[in-house]
């Protein structure tokens, strides 16, 4: 049995209030672009850049970024094939990233992508931005915009449900 821990309320304020953080400790958007891991990233990152873009008058790049091809766990021929698919097409050269996920746990997740953003450039900065942090790392990762802290057990498992997938907005937690 899953509980609720974040309503849609809570998630929409969490993204307001990152964003503007990501405001504050920038200076504004200029030179930003997010960028959000597929899948639910991706969405996470899509609504903070219109929150973005209502709070600075000006849109910002919003990418997305399918880590698939970096995971840790491919063997060398398979990611080989894998990164000669991906699309390169916009240059992150410096440019200060926001890199967006929906739940950061042990870490490799963001390793992964951080691999996948380097092969697109050299960007200036890259900051990680999480809707739940979990805790549990096994590599040394820490998110500068937090939506909420959840501590959990290792047996547990935090579900972020979007509308655009799951029909609803919400993050649960429940046994694995």
């Amino acid at each position: 049995m899953n509980k609720k821990i974040m309503d849609e309320a809570g998630i929409r304020r969490a993204l307001t209030r990152m964003s503007y953080e990501i405001v504050e400790r920038n200076q504004g958007t200029e030179n930003l672009v997010l960028i959000g891991i597929k899948t639910r990233g991706w969405y996470l990152a899509e609504r903070m850049g219109e929150r973005l873009a209502k709070i600075e008058g000006r849109q910002l790049p919003v990418l997305p970024l399918d880590i698939s091809a970096y995971r840790d766990d491919l063997d060398a021929e398979a990611k080989k094939q894998a990164i000669k698919s991906f699309d390169t097409s916009f240059d992150l050269t410096d440019k200060t990233v926001i890199l967006v996920d929906d739940v950061l746990y042990t870490g490799r997740t963001i390793r992964a992508a951080l691999d996948a953003i380097m092969d697109q450039g050299r960007p200036s900065k890259i900051a990680l931005a999480v809707l739940i942090d979990r805790g549990h790392r096994e590599l040394p990762i820490r998110p500068d915009f937090v939506g909420k802290n959840i501590p959990t057990a290792a047996n547990e498992d935090v579900q972020v449900l979007v509308k655009e997938i799951d029909d609803q907005d919400a993050v649960e937690i429940g046994e694995e």
